[in-house]
């Protein structure tokens, strides 16, 4: 007698080979991987400090945002008064967009 699974058979094996880590991950598309750059002048860490000593206030969230080889860092500033607000700065020339 042959034995037939059902679609629910095959979905719980590779649910349960995937959990034991058996599994091969899903193909993805073609990814070209970003090129690293070392072009920017200013680094994460400097636009924080410089953003922090301009603004008198601390940097609460930093995040790059690249936009083919142009790299903006988003700063998230909150104040002794409590105001927050978002500074973008350039991270070629450093300069407060």
């Amino acid at each position: 007698m042959k034995m037939r699974f059902s679609h629910l058979a095959y979905v719980l094996v590779a649910v349960l080979a995937t959990a034991l880590g058996t599994a091969a991950p899903p193909a993805r598309a073609a990814e070209s991987p970003r090129p690293i750059s070392f072009a920017n002048s200013v680094s994460m860490d400097q636009a924080v400090k410089m953003a922090e000593q301009r603004f008198k206030a601390r940097v609460v969230r930093a995040e790059a945002q690249h936009d083919g080889d142009h790299t903006v860092y988003v700063l998230r500033l909150l104040n002794e008064s409590g105001r927050v607000w978002t500074v973008r700065v350039d991270a070629s020339s450093g300069a407060v967009l």
